[in-house]
C-alpha cells in the first residue's frame, strides 16, 4: 500500500442537500473488494421457493481503504465511518432509491427490474450479525438484498459478468487528519483477519 492521502468521505443528512448514494451499480470488481452471493436455489432458507432470484452483499463496509485518482487530488485514498454509512443508507431509504440500479456505473444503463427489498447494518450491540459468508466483515457494514426480475441481467450474474455492488452518490472530502494512524488501523484490521 502506498503512502498516499487518506479522506474519509461524508454526506449531509439534510433531503435536500446532494451528498448522497443516489444508485447502486451491478459491477464486475467491486471497490470493497467483496462479491455478493448469488442465489437461484434458495431451499436452505426455507422461505424462498427455488425460481426466485436473489443477490446478497456488502454494499460498504466501514473504514475499507478505497483508492481513487482525480485531478484535484491526485492519487490517494477513501474511506467511510460506520456513522456517515449508517446517515448514507437511511438518506437513501428515506429517497427511495430502493430501484436505482444500473450497470456499472453508467446512467444510460439504468435497469429495470431489480429492486431491494432488505437491506440492513451489522450492528453487534443490537444483534445485527453479517450472513455467515461475510462473518469477518466489520459492525457498521451495510447490506443489501435485491430481487432480480430481469432475466437478461440475471444471466449476467450467473455467468460472473457482474461479482459485486458498487455505490454510487456524491460526498464531501474531509482532509486527512493523521494518515500513519489511519494506515496501522487499517493493517491492524487485516492482521486481525488472518489470525
Amino acid at each position: 500500500m502506498m503512502d498516499f492521502p487518506i479522506y474519509e468521505l461524508q454526506i449531509n443528512e439534510k433531503q435536500q442537500d446532494d451528498a448522497e448514494v443516489s444508485f447502486v451499480a451491478l459491477v464486475d470488481s467491486p471497490a470493497i473488494k467483496r462479491n455478493f452471493l448469488a442465489f437461484n436455489e434458495l431451499v436452505k432458507f426455507k422461505v424462498l421457493s427455488e425460481s426466485d432470484h436473489v443477490l446478497v452483499g456488502p454494499l460498504m463496509i466501514p473504514n475499507q481503504l478505497i483508492y481513487r485518482q482525480s485531478d484535484k487530488f491526485g492519487e490517494h485514498y477513501v474511506k467511510f465511518s460506520a456513522q456517515t454509512i449508517e446517515s448514507i443508507a437511511i438518506k437513501f431509504a428515506k429517497k427511495g432509491y430502493q430501484n436505482n440500479v444500473n450497470e456499472m456505473h453508467d446512467p444510460k444503463k439504468k435497469v429495470e427490474g431489480v429492486t431491494m427489498f432488505g437491506a440492513f447494518i451489522t450492528n453487534e450491540k443490537w444483534g445485527v450479525k453479517p450472513i455467515d459468508a461475510y462473518s469477518d466483515l466489520p459492525d457498521g457494514t451495510w447490506f443489501g438484498m435485491y430481487k432480480i426480475d430481469n432475466a437478461a441481467i440475471w444471466n449476467k450474474v450467473t455467468t460472473g459478468e457482474f461479482q459485486g455492488f458498487s455505490v454510487e452518490g456524491l460526498f464531501d472530502y474531509v482532509e486527512p487528519t493523521n494518515n500513519a494512524e489511519a494506515m496501522l488501523a487499517q493493517l491492524s484490521a487485516i492482521l486481525n483477519k488472518v489470525k
